[in-house]
């Protein structure tokens, strides 16, 4: 608890505090984080400001979303920063449970899913991690019963993918898609952009710079192949080893080679060193 800002660990206490808002008439909105908060995730918060009255931000380094090779361990924890920067921007309440909160002994179920879940890209190389995030996003939700929830575009396959939860599971609470904020030089904000050395930082806008400019050959009329291989190329030249970069049917993932196949997205993720990075735009005519 800060003078400002309510911090709860419990479920019950969640629940009791959107059920009086909402019999009170308010419109609650709900932003899941794993903290480490910057300015991308405190942009979401004020997307659900705009379509909620209050706003509560839950706070979990969910470990079901986590490879046994990857960064748990040592995800960065700053719950004391995130609680003031929240506080600072009018947040409404913090949900900051401990992990038997929420997985209590003999915890035993999973979502699992297909659809854009398997659309062989991060699922490809993190083959649990849309299991975890399915899991843990849907019990928020539960837990919450919030009217709106917000999710970055930033993490766009998870986005469809908790849109697709939501809607095949009849769960209520609208899902909304936020807008990537980056840095001055086009780098998608992440909390594991602190990772990066000094070097790599800065090489590593050119993530986005590539994605740009396949987009723009795109749109200009260009074989949307070569564009993606050449932009594959430009980030190994760069020093980057490449996962994927592809473009897709925003509404489904499929793979197209069209502009007349709907909307496009471009996808990407990369590692610079030992950071692995991903990043997304709209192809846009």
């Amino acid at each position: 608890m800060t003078a400002e800002l309510p911090v709860v660990g419990a479920i019950d206490e969640l629940r009791r505090y959107v059920r009086a808002r909402r019999a009170a008439g308010a419109r609650v909105g709900l932003v899941p984080t794993m903290g480490a908060l910057h300015a991308g995730h405190l942009s979401l918060v004020e997307a659900a400001r705009r379509a909620a009255d209050r706003v509560v931000v839950t706070i979990f380094v969910n470990p079901a979303q986590f490879g046994p090779n990857e960064d748990f361990a040592r995800y960065p924890r700053t719950l004391a920063a995130d609680v003031e920067k929240l506080a600072r921007i009018g947040a409404d309440l913090v949900f900051a449970p401990p992990v038997e909160e929420i997985y209590p002994p003999g915890f035993s179920t999973k979502v699992v899913m297909e659809g854009p879940a398997c659309a062989d890209l991060e699922d490809r190389f993190r083959p649990t991690h849309f299991s975890g995030v399915a899991t843990v996003v849907t019990k928020l939700l539960n837990q919450a019963q919030a009217d709106v929830a917000v999710f970055g575009e930033k993490d766009y396959q998870q986005l469809l993918v908790i849109k697709r939860l939501a809607r095949d599971l009849d769960i209520a609470t609208e899902i909304l898609g936020a807008p990537t904020l980056r840095e001055p030089d086009g780098l998608a904000m992440s909390s594991r952009n602190i990772y990066l050395a000094r070097e790599e930082r800065a090489r590593a806008s050119e993530l986005h710079g590539a994605l740009t400019d396949a987009a723009r050959r795109i749109v200009e009329g260009g074989d949307i192949g070569a564009a993606t291989r050449d932009a594959r190329a430009r980030l190994a030249g760069a020093g980057f080893d490449v996962d994927y970069l592809e473009a897709r049917c925003a509404e489904t993932l499929a793979p197209v080679v069209s502009l007349d196949e709907g909307p496009i997205r471009l996808l990407a993720a990369a590692k610079l060193g030992a950071t692995r990075l991903i990043d997304n735009i709209a192809v846009r005519s």
